[in-house]
């Protein structure tokens, strides 16, 4: 992979770790596959309104994200990444600090726009 897509890949990332903060819905939005498949930490499955949901109801608002070791490879118009997360925010009204491991599938939708089309998490203990 390309210095280039590499940058790219990570600026994406770099906007939905800021949307997430913020409770930014319309960048969430765009940023977030209307198909999105999401696993989190405890098996569930999410769509992407379930996580719109989330930001929009106050369920869940995010303190810091802090990205660590964010591993990218690209095939095609594929983006794979992986990385840890150390989060801390208030879910259901109580504070949460955890470490997890995300993987993150990025479809290119056009020139200008890559979206989450699939991601995992995972708690590291």
């Amino acid at each position: 992979m390309n210095q280039e897509n590499k940058s790219i890949i990570q600026t994406f990332e770099s906007r939905l770790q800021n949307a997430m903060l913020n409770s930014n819905i319309e960048e969430l939005n765009e940023l977030l596959a209307d198909d999105l498949i999401f696993t989190n930490h405890v098996g569930h499955l999410m769509t992407k309104l379930d996580d719109l949901n989330l930001h929009k109801s106050g369920t869940l608002k995010l303190k810091k994200i802090e990205l660590k070791n964010l591993n990218i490879r690209l095939l095609n118009e594929v983006a794979l990444v992986n990385t840890e997360a150390i989060i801390i925010g208030i879910l259901n009204n109580q504070r949460s600090e955890n470490k997890f491991r995300f993987s993150r599938i990025w479809s290119k939708k056009s020139n200008d726009l890559w979206q989450v089309v699939m991601a995992h998490s995972t708690l590291i203990t």
